[in-house]
């Protein structure tokens, strides 16, 4: 029993060595700091970036909350080490400026596809007793008006915009006009963002006709998106974008194009890129699709939004995609942490 005993603790103590051995030591000594983008998707990267960092890696991780602006400063500064959401179309001034000036860079593609467009319900248009077969595109729209019927003018179809105040309202009420659609439908603007999913959602599960506007990744596309077509309009042509971007009135408007489909990148700060090259090339690596961003924010939105839910259920969910980020061994330890 003795030697048993003694063969046992042996075992063990091997065991522990191994497993010290093989402890992560993180590059840096201080903590790998984070943008805390103020949207889902963003928070959501974040929180799993951090926890591959924080249990595969060995890093300490912090987040600084804020906006845009301030975090591409920061970013620059060096006060902040990484921005997980750089939308490549609407780059602003600070991050151009300090791009250029070799302060910060672009790190991978974190989505490549971040969609905007109009959108119906799947039921309304496919078989053969679809209410409004063949609508395939907003050229389509016109005929099938009285299927949108609002019910506070009877004689026009009911489009729903995004908010007040929002670029997307402005840039829908010019398509409006565009498209020669002004006059059939009302230009619906909900109050909130919150207003606009809940009157998309609600018709989906009600299976009423709608025709909406958003955008994605999101959640509502993570619940809805397999019941929704989005309809086709004019290939995006950057000239006729910028022509109708610069049009001060919308009645004035009479050409426009899809929105463009949106490289969202990951930013980092170029110093601390060559400080840190492990945590650089898993930031480099690191890339989903908007389908999956959509699915995990879906997930969020049912078990309470916090991110940090959302992000192990993505790992746990798509380790073959992950497990490509890192090395092997990094993927062990976060496989444990699981």
């Amino acid at each position: 029993m003795k030697m048993i005993l003694r063969t046992v603790a042996a075992c063990a103590a091997l065991a522990w060595a191994g497993t010290a051995a093989a402890a992560p030591k993180c590059e840096v000594d201080e903590p790998v700091m984070f943008g805390g983008l103020d949207w889902d998707s963003a928070a959501f990267h974040t929180a799993v970036a951090q926890f591959v960092l924080a249990h595969g890696y060995g890093c300490k991780v912090d987040q600084i909350p804020g906006s845009t602006i301030p975090l591409i400063n920061g970013l620059a500064r060096g006060d902040v080490h990484v921005l997980m959401e750089i939308w490549s179309n609407n780059q602003p001034e600070a991050w151009t400026k300090a791009a250029a000036a070799g302060t910060v860079r672009e790190n991978g593609t974190n989505f490549p596809d971040a969609v905007q467009g109009w959108f119906v319900p799947r039921y309304l248009v496919e078989g053969d007793q679809a209410p409004a077969k063949g609508l395939r595109s907003v050229a389509d729209l016109a005929k099938h008006k009285a299927v949108f019927r609002d019910p506070e003018e009877p004689s026009k179809g009911r489009f729903y915009n995004c908010v007040a105040g929002w670029q997307c309202e402005v840039v829908n009420e010019k398509k409006l006009h565009a498209y020669g659609l002004a006059d059939d439908f009302t230009n619906f603007r909900p109050g909130t963002g919150a207003a606009l999913a809940a009157a998309a959602e609600s018709a989906i599960k009600r299976r009423q006709p709608i025709v909406f506007y958003y955008w994605g990744p999101t959640w509502l596309l993570g619940k809805i998106g397999s019941d929704v077509v989005m309809l086709d309009e004019p290939a995006f042509d950057q000239k006729v974008w910028d022509a109708m971007s610069a049009e001060k009135d919308p009645a004035k408007v009479t050409k426009a194009v899809a929105y463009p489909v949106v490289k969202v990148v990951v930013g980092i700060n170029s110093a601390f890129a060559d400080k840190a090259p492990g945590i650089a090339r898993f930031l480099d690596a690191y890339q989903t699709t908007g389908a999956l961003v959509s699915e995990a924010l879906a997930f969020m939105q049912d078990s309470g939004g916090k991110p940090e839910a959302g992000a192990r259920n993505f790992l746990k969910s798509h380790p073959d995609l992950w497990q490509a980020w890192v090395p092997a061994e990094v993927a062990a330890r976060v496989k444990a942490a699981l």
